[in-house]
């Protein structure tokens, strides 16, 4: 993380046009916050991993392979390895004999090379017999004893991989910055890579404010609230590939807090607090953290849910981004999807960071003051016709956690907009955890 000289968001600001000055609108602050953070660094902030290890981990380094792909030339299907020259004018009625002088199973080297007139029984994958410059698909083929009778004529070099026709031995195979899933851990292990250099974990410090706050393991008290944003944060930020440290509830009170905090600012990357960052007489965050010597650069965000969003950022113990979310449970979570993850993305090093937003026909009204712009949450599906957006039932409300479960996509309505018609297109935010077809 850095803090980053100031850039003029101002056109930017204009084009967006929030209502009120106070508020940063949506796209100004993610630049913002993407500006502030500087990516981890490929020869300090690194580890080494096994291949085991290695799911969703990202490349600290480019890999370049030490072998060609394929490592040799070899048969794409089941039949015989030829020389053209021999085959070029076979057809049904003038077939072409070829006597057959070996058989090539996959694994093995071929002990001969193929003559004139002259053909190796090849497997799939085999690797071709010198003197061969062709595959004749058994398919069109006649065998007896020793002979192979070839019913038509192939194309030239047809089903041969050529050597390194995929990949040539010493260029770049996987970039630095690249998320490793299945695909990219088997292209590892076949370029023979056992260990594997990537970027560390950010380490990222979750505390929960509040008085009224109390573990789920505890009995609920008339006008206690059950803290359930740590844990969603938690689960969030590991979700994202960085290690949580949760630190439990901290009371509103001001020493108490400034002790959490400084305790979070000597382990952290980056530190998430939800509550006491509103304008309430035990909102407390942003006073301390400026007594802690934070820059803040921002305090609100037109956004609804999540109006309250303070953004910060520290220079001592060591470089670290401050994110004070909203207590309500759906404004931290939103605040979280909309801002925190990219500002993750971009710190642990990948190379596509800024959130994915796609247009979707909506399946109901949505609705909205028009003020503020506005995340609806629902469910997306894939379909024939595109992306389709299902509005979750029951009442939009910050305070209600309940129909956010399985919320896996957030319909924007713009500022200035006061309702998107059903079968409208909609501007829809995809989560990580994806989307079912």
């Amino acid at each position: 993380m850095r803090s980053g000289s100031p850039r003029d968001y101002s056109r930017r600001a204009q084009l967006s046009q929030s209502p009120d000055p106070a508020m940063v609108p949506a796209d100004v602050a993610e630049a913002q916050i993407l500006d502030l953070i500087t990516p981890f660094d490929g020869a300090r902030d690194r580890e080494t991993v096994t291949l085991a290890e290695a799911r969703d981990r990202i490349l600290a380094d480019t890999v370049l392979s030490p072998l060609d792909f394929p490592h040799w030339d070899n048969s794409a299907m089941d039949g015989y390895a030829v020389r053209f020259a021999d085959v070029q004018g076979a057809t049904a009625t003038a077939t072409v004999a070829l006597t057959v002088i070996e058989e090539i199973p996959a694994g093995k080297r071929p002990q001969q090379a193929v003559a004139a007139g002259q053909a190796a029984r090849i497997l799939t994958g085999s690797m071709m017999p010198e003197g061969a410059d062709t595959i004749v698909i058994q398919e069109i083929t006649q065998r007896r004893d020793d002979q192979v009778q070839i019913l038509e004529a192939p194309q030239p070099q047809a089903f041969v991989r050529h050597r390194a026709s995929f990949h040539r031995a010493g260029e770049p195979l996987l970039f630095a910055g690249t998320v490793l899933q299945a695909p990219e851990i088997a292209v590892l292990a076949a370029a023979q890579c056992p260990l594997v250099p990537v970027y560390r974990r950010p380490r990222v410090a979750i505390l929960s404010t509040g008085d009224e706050l109390v573990t789920p393991d505890r009995p609920l008290q008339p006008g206690q609230i059950v803290d359930s944003n740590q844990y969603a944060l938690v689960t969030l930020v590991q979700q994202a590939g960085a290690e949580a440290i949760p630190m439990g509830i901290v009371p509103d009170q001001p020493e108490a807090l400034r002790e959490a905090i400084a305790a979070a600012l000597d382990q952290a990357d980056l530190v998430l607090s939800s509550g006491g960052v509103s304008v309430g007489d035990y909102d407390y965050v942003d006073r301390i953290l400026t007594e802690l010597g934070a820059t803040l650069h921002i305090r609100a965000v037109a956004i609804k849910p999540g109006k309250p969003l303070t953004v910060a950022t520290f220079t001592q113990p060591s470089p670290t981004l401050y994110f004070g979310l909203p207590g309500n449970p759906v404004s931290a979570l939103v605040s979280f999807w909309r801002f925190v993850e990219p500002a993750l993305r971009k710190l642990s090093g990948q190379t596509r960071w800024s959130p994915l937003f796609v247009k979707a026909r909506s399946h109901q009204d949505l609705r909205a003051g028009g003020q503020r712009e506005t995340y609806l949450w629902g469910q997306v599906q894939v379909t024939e016709a595109g992306f389709e957006f299902s509005l979750a039932g029951g009442r939009h409300s910050s305070g209600n956690l309940i129909n956010l479960a399985g919320t896996n996509a957030l319909g924007v309505v713009p500022v200035g907009v006061t309702q998107i018609a059903a079968g409208d297109p909609v501007r829809v935010l995809l989560l990580p955890s994806g989307f079912t077809s």
